[in-house]
């Protein structure tokens, strides 16, 4: 019954995560929040460092469905040799510029960023600045048309602007890592269609990247139920995210980003309240 109970807790992580790891509004601000109310408990304490992270491994996977034919380089040539596609061989150029920021900063500090920045009030304050920072961008954006309306059309030196603003994100919990990299793509010129598209693509590597280094650091031992429950998660976690994407980039096509500034804005100022007062 104990572990039915740690399951059902799993599987609300991983909506958690599914739902704000691709919407602009910080899963980590989320995950601290619901780790208030509900705690994984039959697991070690190392493990739940492990599994906030590793979750995210289903998100990805959800990534590679949806945009399989636009992220997958090869292509048949006959029946026998598979050439490599140029134009998505550039965007995968792209996309590790994009990522080096954060993959050196990550590597050496990650530990230090943890233990100075990750907690509630620091994920309190970052929801309410990039939730401004959206607003204000989204406003001067309304009268300007964007130079950017494709991955082909990204430079490099978009690419490592919108890592600099992923960067960010690595450093700061609660700036949220498509939020930032959606904004920073928003502030180079790119619409909002290009931005959120590049900034699933480049959760790719950096997910994975970011799971594959808690693993090595805390180790792959894991018990039964420990393994279970991050089975759970990281199901939940996929079959959300893959509806959440479609929600996401059928709704920019409509909307612009305000809605998820006020969210933000609102969120963060009720977390900083909950920790100040408790």
């Amino acid at each position: 019954m104990e572990l039915f109970i740690e399951l059902l807790k799993a599987f609300l992580y991983g909506i958690v995560e599914g739902i704000t790891e691709w919407l602009p509004v910080s899963s980590t601000g989320h995950l601290i929040l619901l780790n208030e109310f509900v705690t994984l408990n039959n697991v070690s304490e190392k493990f739940i460092g492990v599994f906030e992270v590793v979750i995210q491994l289903g998100a990805i996977l959800a990534v590679a469905v949806v945009f399989w034919k636009k992220i997958w380089p090869f292509s048949k040539n006959g029946e026998i040799c598979k050439v490599i596609s140029r134009g998505k061989f550039i965007m995968w150029m792209k996309i590790l510029v994009a990522c080096m920021p954060a993959a050196v900063i990550g590597i050496l500090f990650d530990d230090y960023i943890d233990a100075l920045f990750y907690n509630g009030l620091t994920v309190g304050i970052m929801l309410v600045v990039v939730g401004i920072a959206f607003i204000i961008v989204e406003r001067r954006n309304r009268s300007k048309t964007a130079k950017v309306t494709s991955i082909d059309a990204l430079t490099f030196r978009h690419a490592f602007g919108i890592g600099l603003f992923q960067l960010l994100a690595a450093v700061l919990p609660g700036t949220s890592r498509s939020g930032a990299t959606i904004l920073g793509g928003l502030m180079l010129g790119v619409d909002r269609t290009t931005s959120a598209e590049f900034t699933f693509f480049l959760g790719i590597p950096v997910m994975f990247g970011a799971s594959l280094l808690k693993l090595v650091k805390i180790g792959f031992e894991f018990t039964a139920a420990e393994a279970a429950v991050l089975l759970v998660g990281m199901v939940s976690a996929f079959a959300v995210s893959m509806v959440c994407i479609r929600f996401l980039m059928d709704f920019i096509k409509r909307h612009d980003f305000k809605v998820f500034g006020w969210y933000r804005i609102i969120l963060g100022a009720a977390m900083l309240v909950y920790f100040l007062v408790f």
